[in-house]
């Protein structure tokens, strides 16, 4: 979902590479939730200039000039010098530098700061390009776990049934726990047509399940424009990435030729992405002089975002926001909700109201940390607490089911959770499985049959492989058109 791109500078010039719900990272600005990371992604950090450079290559006469100078790392350099002279075999320098300024940072307590070494950077740029390889979804970690962000639309990571906040235990039979998501990231990212083991725990459940998934090349888009009914257009923004104003205002023109009359914008599992491109697609919406977002720095000195004149899309519009809606989404919903007076519809959003600057060394390291929070345009903080919709309103609770392992097969007389989730996905769907109790009996199986007749699957009467994944899919279509989210943006544009 990140493309890669020397960032429009939007903020004053002390806002330069900052991005308030997002990060920059070579001139590349993105979002993080708790350590938002796509399996693509690699977190970009860089170090404080003479010192890194001085221990980088290993010049004690630097070293000490340094030390002199900066009284306060004298017992850095002491341990280093103990370690490298002492330890009771060959110490390797490079990660002895990359664990102390891991230390330095992760002592900040601070989720949105990190450390990344020549390595992660690396592969962190092999992926900011227009598509990348891999499952295709984001990560985050999150109290000591690796946790499913979001799977991109269309990805091998959301057919396979991943889902917001499942859990990664392990990757090919090797436990991640613990383990930064720069890191897992490395362990997850793969060529085209190679497969990755993942142990999965699902949201919803206490009980772990392993699946196979194929990497794929994922291209990135990012706005996803369909006409529904009375003239009422919904247009999906899944990041804010290079390109997505380009394809957001296309979209709209699109809309606009088939007759658009009002607007949903959805922005449900966005994390966010670059800021020049959030404020782009609100100075659509938001009056000329209006406020978008508003920074502050640590002595409390503000500065804002206004928006400019130009083209304005004056039609009805609501918003749609969810837990995973965070950063640059944040941005988004607030300014049209103070600014413009726009609704917004579904759940509470993620609550990440600080802004990221990154700077990169010349040996590939970098180094990313807070420099400032973002304010809404009333001044209001949304860290940690996240903006309220106007209307809350839940999805289904079959919306919530935990993925099902594809690999396994399930037949008559078998017992588990994973058929009972079969059950409650065939029931949602319009299939009868009888008693949802987790037994696979002849009911369960005549059910099975039923379904894999009318979708042209192989009739065996058992689960596994095509017939769960298409059970998933057909769910997740169901979800779609039955969204009671999407049905009250409808209600209120209608004026219902």
């Amino acid at each position: 979902m990140y493309t890669g791109m020397k960032v429009v500078n939007v903020l004053e010039e002390e806002k330069k590479n900052v991005d308030s719900s997002t990060e920059q990272i070579n001139g590349y600005i993105r979002i993080k939730k708790f350590k938002f990371v796509m399996l693509i992604f690699v977190l970009v950090f860089a170090t404080a200039g003479v010192t890194t450079f001085a221990l980088a290559f290993g010049d004690k006469k630097a070293v000490n000039v340094v030390a002199n100078n900066r009284p306060e790392f004298n017992k850095l350099y002491a341990v280093y010098d103990k370690l490298e002279g002492n330890y009771y075999k060959d110490v390797n320098k490079d990660k002895l530098i990359n664990g102390a300024i891991n230390g330095m940072v992760d002592a900040l307590g601070d989720p949105y700061s990190d450390y990344m070494s020549e390595d992660e950077a690396k592969q962190f740029n092999e992926s900011i390009s227009s598509s990348f390889e891999g499952i295709g979804a984001e990560i985050q970690e999150k109290d000591g776990f690796i946790v499913v962000v979001s799977p991109i639309k269309g990805s091998p990571a959301e057919k396979s049934g991943l889902k917001p906040n499942d859990k990664i235990l392990a990757v090919d039979g090797k436990s991640i726990r613990g383990m930064s998501a720069n890191k897992a990231v490395l362990l997850i990212r793969g060529k085209k047509g190679t497969s990755v083991k993942l142990t999965i725990q699902p949201a919803s459940s206490k009980v772990t399940t392993e699946m196979t998934i194929v990497r794929d090349n994922i291209p990135i888009n990012t706005v996803y424009a369909e006409m529904m009914q009375n003239g009422i257009a919904k247009v999906q923004i899944t990041s804010f990435s290079e390109n997505t104003y380009n394809e957001f205002v296309k979209a709209l023109d699109d809309m606009d030729k088939k007759g658009m009359k009002s607007l949903i914008i959805d922005l449900r599992q966005n994390p966010g992405g670059l800021l020049d491109q959030a404020i782009k697609i609100s100075n659509l919406f938001v009056p000329e002089g209006k406020k978008i977002v508003q920074t502050e720095d640590r002595k409390g000195k503000r500065e804002q975002e206004v928006a400019e004149s130009g083209n304005k899309f004056n039609i009805p519009v609501a918003i749609l926001m969810d837990e995973g809606s965070a950063s640059a989404s944040e941005i988004t919903a607030a300014a049209l909700h103070e600014s413009a007076g726009i609704p917004l519809i579904g759940h509470k959003s993620f609550g990440k109201g600080t802004v990221q600057t990154a700077t990169a060394f010349k040996d590939g390291s970098n180094i990313k940390f807070t420099v400032a929070k973002w304010l809404t345009p009333d001044g209001e903080w949304i860290h940690e607490k996240g903006i309220q919709p106007d209307f809350n309103v839940d999805l289904p609770k079959y919306a919530s089911l935990p993925i099902i392992n594809p690999d396994k097969k399930w037949k008559v007389s078998d017992v588990s959770s994973e058929v009972k989730t079969a059950e409650q996905m065939l029931k949602a769907i319009g299939y009868n499985p009888g008693k949802v109790d987790g037994l696979y009996d002849k009911q369960t199986k005549n059910a099975v049959e039923k379904f894999q007749k009318e979708e042209h699957l192989k009739v065996t009467g058992t689960l596994g492989g095509d017939t769960t994944l298409q059970l998933m899919n057909k769910l997740r279509d169901k979800i779609i058109s039955d969204d009671p989210q999407v049905k009250k943006a409808v209600e209120v544009l209608s004026g219902k």
